[in-house]
């Protein structure tokens, strides 16, 4: 697994969010390229995810893209594949990414599961940074004090010694969850003073569960028929 960039910004914030619960995480950043219009600088390399290029009016789109937004000097890395097995090497990635770029500070976007649907996606925040709290605590985010968090969100905030802050948004669907999408991006515009409008993600909510429940099914689908490879190459 590597890290291919065509261009190296310094010191900016990186915003990741994989396909978990609800693919929440997917559904912001993808909101966020769309919203900042945000350039492709490169991706990360791995032979252990099947190759796959999805396209999308006319455009290729990588597995594990990294897109910059010069304005607010923010690197966005778009995940549209399964990672399942790959959580430490992809939490090692990100580390070594922020290593790189010398970072200021990992913000993962993560849905947490929830029985009970609400009018109103709860949000929740955790940090590793006195200061960032304080910037959380500004604007009335309570922390997030019980939970078990899976995936390459763990990973990092298992083994991050630098600033690290987690935005955990409920969602009760493992379909794609727009609302809860929307609540991570009025976070994120609090914490960062983005000003961007996370409504017209509400109003397009649609469209955007289709097309990221589309290009999802259509990684499966690959995956499945590279097995079917593999094992007719073996038998």
């Amino acid at each position: 697994m590597k890290i291919v960039l065509k261009k190296k910004p310094k010191n900016p914030i990186i915003i990741e969010g994989f396909p978990g619960f609800g693919l929440v995480g997917t559904i912001t950043t993808e909101f966020l390229l769309n919203e900042l219009k945000a350039e492709n600088i490169g991706y990360i390399k791995s032979d252990d995810v099947p190759p796959m290029a999805a396209i999308h009016e006319s455009n290729i789109v990588r597995p594990m893209g990294i897109y910059y937004d010069p304005k607010n000097n923010m690197v966005i890395l778009h995940v549209m594949t399964n990672v399942k097995g790959l959580e430490w090497k992809v939490g090692d990635i990100l580390l070594e990414l922020a290593k790189e770029l010398d970072a200021k500070e990992i913000i993962s976007i993560e849905g947490v599961g929830t029985p009970i649907p609400s009018e109103e996606s709860n949000s929740y925040y955790y940090t590793n940074s006195e200061k960032n709290k304080k910037k959380f605590e500004s604007f009335d985010l309570q922390p997030l004090k019980e939970g078990i968090i899976l995936g390459v969100t763990a990973t990092l905030m298992l083994q991050a010694k630098d600033d690290l802050s987690c935005v955990f948004v409920e969602t009760h669907s493992q379909l794609p969850d727009s609302k809860a999408a929307a609540k991570a991006i009025e976070v994120l515009d609090k914490y960062l003073g983005l000003k961007i409008d996370y409504k017209p993600l509400l109003k397009q909510a649609e469209k955007f569960e289709a097309k990221i429940k589309n290009l999802m099914e259509q990684g499966a689908v690959a995956t499945d028929e590279q097995k079917k490879k593999q094992l007719s190459y073996v038998g």
